[in-house]
């Protein structure tokens, strides 16, 4: 699992880099999105990359994907969301400080996963009874 830090101006960017991230990326995230404060955010990304940011960010989210580090580099990479996605490795000591926020931290209200959640397709042909065929590619994140 990867731990993913976006930064950005608004939540509307936000929203439209996760679903970047999701659609684009084929990435699926096992929590939901968590509020960062900004400043905790900002202190974090100038740590892991050792020089001080151009611009100051907003608002900021963190949550956890199924991938691990190197593949959520490599897809983020081919995307070019409207926030600064920060991968964080556990390589890092942020990772711990960032995953210690997380533990208290609120959800992200407005996001809603654009991946079904359910038990996968419905087979009626046998018996009669309903028989669930599970699909995890349809899972987007554990409740």
């Amino acid at each position: 699992m990867a731990l993913i830090l976006v930064r950005g101006e608004n939540n509307s960017k936000l929203l439209s880099a996760i679903a970047d991230m999701e659609r684009h990326g084929n990435l699926n995230l096992t929590t939901k999105p968590k509020v960062v404060d900004a400043k905790f955010a900002d202190s974090l990304v100038e740590g892991i990359l050792n020089s001080k940011l151009k611009t100051k960010s907003n608002v900021a989210i963190a949550f956890f994907v199924k991938e691990d580090t190197t593949l959520s580099i490599m897809q983020v990479k081919k995307i070019h969301p409207p926030a600064h996605v920060v991968v964080v490795s556990d390589e890092y000591g942020a990772y711990s400080k960032l995953e210690y926020v997380l533990n208290s931290a609120e959800e992200f209200s407005q996001y809603h996963s654009t991946k079904a959640i359910n038990d996968g397709m419905i087979d009626y042909k046998i018996n009669k009874k309903e028989r669930h065929i599970r699909n995890d590619k349809l899972n987007s994140y554990v409740k």
